[in-house]
């Protein structure tokens, strides 16, 4: 997904834990690149990557075939704090992905089909007679982002960062508005699709998301550090995140320094409430394999979550500003992002990066999470997802014939 200027970036996610506390901890054990090259080699990565993006920390776990090839943190979560790998952050759309996969088990078990209308859950939803559960996981709804592009939502989101938000608020940004396209011919990034997704699969099963994902999707992955936020609180240790992302909005000149704390800003603003995630960044690694192989999915549907067959279909669109067309580096699945061969998700937003990618045919999986020195924000509070820098560098020394797609720099 392109670069969302200012705007928390594009983003989401998704899960509710009954009952769930962060599990244990492994120890911390820094690998030695003296008895492991490839170690060696990704390290250097990060360390070249963390100092040319003006990074403040950066966290990275990556292991081939479920082996640990390297586990470390570098920077500092707060001044005079180290980084640590055991530190908790928000995980956004990584969360996006469990939900999708949520979808296809309960298509998988016949209790729902991508074909079934919105309006046999949602009846009350606008455009819901049009909109089928398979084009919200798509995204090819032609439902408008509340997010992105929304004047009126950014403003609101900037004005107060603080405020806690209902989905009926969110919905009331996007859904009364008409549909940017006839629903399954072009694709848009839009959180409102999920947000809806989540409110159907929940009056279709009669269940709240938090017992859905719980049960069906995160424990049987063994995320155990994997949480909701019911509130902006996030289980301690807390990686920390810093923003200037502000900066245009509240009119800052660019010769003043500016640079917050956006940690603990609220997050209810991101999808449907019940699936708004903490993490770290082994459930992070475990997540890119687990949803990666499609463990939990028959083989058919794990086919459909991971095609590409969007590519050669969708296209720009004047008056959206998510439409896109779908490329070798990025194509949309249902709920996962392809580029190349990887299976990727990668939220930003508020001061945090991040991204977990897997490589089926070689079982790789990287997991990385970063935050921001002052220096990587531009003169508008603009910023990069630099975890997707070092997860392409990464990737191609790790599997040089089968490396993702560089983005063009800009």
């Amino acid at each position: 997904m392109p670069v969302v200027p200012r705007l928390f970036g594009a983003f989401c996610a998704l899960v509710m834990l009954t009952a769930c506390a962060p599990g244990a901890l492994p120890q911390e054990s820094p690998t030695s690149s003296a008895d492991n090259p490839k170690a060696d080699a990704v390290m250097r990565i990060v360390r070249d990557t963390m100092a040319q993006a003006n990074l403040k920390a950066v966290i990275v776990r990556v292991t081939v075939d479920g082996k640990e090839v390297v586990t470390q943190a570098l920077g500092e979560s707060m001044t005079g704090v180290p980084a640590t790998t055991g530190m908790h952050f928000r995980n956004g759309a990584v969360a996006i992905s469990y939900v999708s996969t949520l979808l296809l088990e309960l298509v998988d078990e016949k209790k729902v089909s991508l074909d079934d209308k919105l309006s046999k859950w949602l009846p009350e939803i606008p455009h819901a007679d049009r909109v089928t559960l398979g084009q919200l996981a798509h995204m090819t709804s032609g439902y408008v982002d509340y997010v992105i592009g929304n004047t009126a939502m950014d403003d609101a989101l900037y004005t107060n960062p603080f405020r806690r938000w209902t989905t009926r608020e969110l919905l009331d940004y996007a859904v009364n508005r008409p549909l940017l396209y006839e629903p399954g011919t072009n694709w848009n990034y839009a959180h409102t699709n999920y947000v809806l997704l989540g409110l159907a699969l929940e009056k279709a099963t009669g269940q709240e998301m938090s017992k859905l994902l719980s049960d069906k999707v995160l424990r049987p992955l063994g995320l155990t550090n994997t949480v909701n936020s019911l509130t902006p609180a996030i289980p301690s240790p807390v990686l920390h995140a810093f923003s200037s992302e502000r900066r245009a909005f509240l009119k800052i000149p660019a010769s003043t320094p500016f640079y917050e704390e956006t940690s603990f800003w609220d997050p209810s603003w991101t999808i449907t409430h019940g699936a708004i995630q903490t993490t770290n960044i082994y459930d992070m690694e475990a997540s890119a394999v687990g949803i990666g192989s499609g463990r939990l999915l028959s083989a058919d549907s794990y086919k459909k979550m991971v095609s590409t067959d969007l590519r050669g279909k969708t296209r720009k669109q004047p008056g959206c500003t998510t439409c896109d067309e779908m490329t070798d580096i990025y194509t949309y699945g249902y709920g996962i992002v392809i580029s190349g061969n990887w299976l990727i998700q990668n939220p930003m937003f508020a001061g945090y990066a991040a991204l977990e990618a897997y490589l089926p045919s070689q079982k790789i999986a990287i997991a990385i999470a970063v935050t921001f020195a002052p220096e990587a924000f531009d003169d508008q509070g603009n910023y990069t997802n630099e975890s997707d820098t070092v997860f392409r560098k990464v990737a191609a020394e790790l599997a040089p014939e089968d490396a993702p797609p560089m983005r063009p720099r800009k």
